[in-house]
Formats: C-alpha cells, sequence, structure tokens
C-alpha cells in the first residue's frame, strides 16, 4: 500500500508515541526525514535519532525527550504543506510566517532543510513543511 503523505505520517508517529510516553519512536527513512530529525535535535526537540539497517529503505529511531515532570517537549506538531495543498513562503514572510520564540517552522528551500530562524538569515524562502513548539 502507498503512502500519499509520509512527512505527515512521522509527524504523526511522533506526536503518538510522546503522548504515550515513548521513549523511542521507530519511522521509516528517507532523506527529506533525516532532515527533520536532525533539526529536531539540533534544536532540543529530540534527545537524538539513529539509523537502523533493514532490507528496504532503513529505519530512523528517534528517541523523544521529556522535561522533569515527565512532560512531552514536543507539546505540538503539526503539518503546513501537504500533497494536495502546497503551501510557499517568501524569503520576506518566513519569519512572521513562522511561530517566533514559541517554536520552529522547517522550510525546505534551494539551500535545504531549514528552520525559519535560518532561512530569514539567509534570506531565502520555501515550501513550510510543518511547525513544531
Amino acid at each position: 500500500m502507498s503512502m500519499t503523505d509520509p512527512i505527515a505520517d512521522m509527524l504523526t508517529r511522533i506526536r503518538n508515541a510522546s503522548k504515550a510516553r515513548k521513549n523511542a519512536v521507530d519511522i521509516p527513512a528517507s532523506k527529506l526525514k533525516r532532515e527533520l530529525a536532525r533539526i529536531l535535535k539540533e534544536n532540543k526537540y529530540v534527545k537524538d535519532y539513529i539509523e537502523l539497517a533493514d532490507s528496504k529503505q532503513g529505519i530512523l529511531r528517534v528517541y523523544l525527550k521529556y522535561s522533569r515532570e515527565d512532560k512531552p517537549i514536543i507539546t505540538g506538531i503539526r503539518r503546513l504543506s501537504r500533497p494536495g495543498l502546497r503551501r510557499y513562503v517568501s524569503s520576506g514572510e518566513v519569519f512572521q510566517y513562522g511561530f517566533g520564540r514559541q517554536g520552529i517552522m522547517v522550510v525546505s528551500t534551494s539551500s535545504g532543510v531549514l528552520t525559519n530562524e535560518e532561512a530569514t538569515q539567509k534570506k531565502v524562502g520555501g515550501e513550510a513543511i510543518c511547525a513544531i513548539w
């Protein structure tokens, strides 16, 4: 069975695992998912991620992070652009379209996958992939 939106599947797996207080979640790997996991780790939303080999495309294991009160660090995660309705932001709109200091927006640009702050610094726009807070 083919999947129409693998990024939405990744975000849903992370959201469900954090609500269920799981330590880790396994996700089928791809280049874009690896970049999303890298951004989540750099911005301290997850502890770590590793790649596991299998006979197909590989598995990305994401280790989730919780506060001292055992509350998930990721309180919200939302897909912005989807296959049926792509959302693009220009270089001037990237920061104001983002979520400011409450969270980050992940943007797929010609310079790679960046957060809204990195895209503002490089003055590039692109497809608004998701928002995390």
